[in-house]
């Protein structure tokens, strides 16, 4: 049910091994450290919470939702896979028109009896696990396109790739950030989006990992003042729209993905249904509860240092781009990383070539966009300097 994951297979090992790293995309300034020290450098040192405030707490306070919208995960994966589920099992109920667990429990397998699969609505281009979850789980996978070179999020595209589907609609799933090209999307356009996909039953599932990459003042971040401006951690969310599930995480922007903490925000009966469908899976362990905790008891510093961070970044990818003359694409306000796409070779040759020179850059294959690469810095603003010359090395010889 689960075939291997090839962008995943193919970048194992390979950041610890590139003497450059232009393809990981989780902000980390830090070395690693003691590998049998729990606690992870960015929280070394730092302070447990004064009182007792849940993690469950802190997280929707941050999105500005109440905490029965909230289920904690082990990570962005993990709630990635609690969401498909869930919307997958709640669309067979729908369909079979059954009430209970015996029913809720029958209903969720595949095909017979239980009318067709559902389906996921899935952006293109887009990350492969995205795809391939709910496909694991069952249900059928067709696409939308976020046409180049904007890769905006259209809604109206939404609704016409929604009316060709035969069965259920599971959940409509798209990346803010969008993965791999840096596009934001805002939240009256996600409410549009959401409305789409409410309009044939399911959900709008919004990967959020990437959300928070912003270079502007986040208003302190605090709860009232996020949740006015429809945002979270600096950057728009989803939360609290209707038929709408947003997955966030520790790791991307906050640089902590050790800990493997996430989350998944929605509607209070699609948390209740997904609590009952993570039964079925590990979940998240109480030590990195409490590590996370003591990352909120922090959280306006850590925030801020990231968000420093993620700006000298961007600027020195938006002023790589500049100044070269073979490399079209984007690098978005504010984004880190970038699809961007040579002149003269396709983005496996510029891949490969910089893997011969000691540096990772992904192709962009693995996203669907064959032409270019994703260029990500997030390692510390110095070395990405030196992994952008290096880079402007490898290019200048093809």
């Amino acid at each position: 049910m689960f075939p291997p994951l090839a962008y995943l297979q193919w970048i194992e090992g390979r950041p610890a091994a590139a003497e450059h790293d232009l393809g990981s995309s989780d902000l980390r300034r830090l070395p690693a450290g003691d590998p049998d020290d729990p606690v992870p450098p960015r929280l070394r040192g730092r302070s447990a919470p004064e009182y007792d405030r849940s993690l469950r707490e802190r997280v929707a306070a941050e999105y500005g939702v109440d905490e029965a919208n909230v289920l904690l995960t082990a990570g962005a994966t993990h709630g990635g896979f609690l969401a498909s589920a869930t919307a997958a099992a709640l669309a067979r109920e729908r369909d079979g028109g059954r009430d209970g667990d015996a029913a809720a429990s029958a209903s969720f397998h595949a095909g017979g009896a239980d009318g067709p699969r559902p389906w996921a609505l899935v952006e293109e281009p887009g990350y492969e696990p995205l795809v391939e979850t709910p496909r694991g789980i069952g249900s059928r996978v067709a696409r939308f396109r976020r046409p180049g070179p904007a890769y905006d999020l259209d809604p109206e595209r939404v609704a016409a790739a929604a009316a060709d589907l035969a069965g259920p609609l599971a959940h409509v799933t798209v990346t803010n950030r969008h993965n791999p090209t840096g596009a934001l999307t805002d939240r009256a356009t996600l409410a549009a989006t959401a409305e789409v996909a409410a309009d044939r039953g399911g959900f709008l599932l919004v990967d959020e990992v990437y959300a928070p990459y912003t270079v502007g003042a986040d208003g302190e971040g605090r709860s009232d003042e996020t949740a006015a401006i429809g945002g979270a951690f600096g950057g728009p969310t989803g939360a609290g729209l209707p038929a709408t599930v947003t997955v966030g995480s520790l790791t991307k922007f906050h640089g902590l993905g050790g800990l493997r903490v996430g989350w998944i925000t929605g509607p209070q009966a699609f948390v209740e249904r997904a609590r009952l469908v993570e039964h079925h899976v590990p979940a998240l362990a109480a030590p990195s509860v409490a590590l996370a905790r003591r990352f909120f008891a922090h959280r306006d510093d850590l925030v801020g240092d990231a968000r420093e961070h993620c700006r000298r970044n961007h600027e020195l990818l938006a002023a790589f781009l500049d100044g070269r003359d073979d490399l079209a694409g984007s690098v978005e306000p504010g984004s880190p990383f970038a699809y961007l796409e040579h002149e003269r070779v396709d983005g496996d040759a510029v891949s490969e070539a910089a893997w011969d020179a000691g540096m990772l850059v992904v192709p962009g294959r693995f996203f669907g966009l064959d032409d270019g690469v994703r260029v990500s810095l997030g390692r510390a603003p110095d070395d990405c300097a030196a992994a952008l010359e290096a880079f402007g090395r490898v290019l200048d010889g093809l």
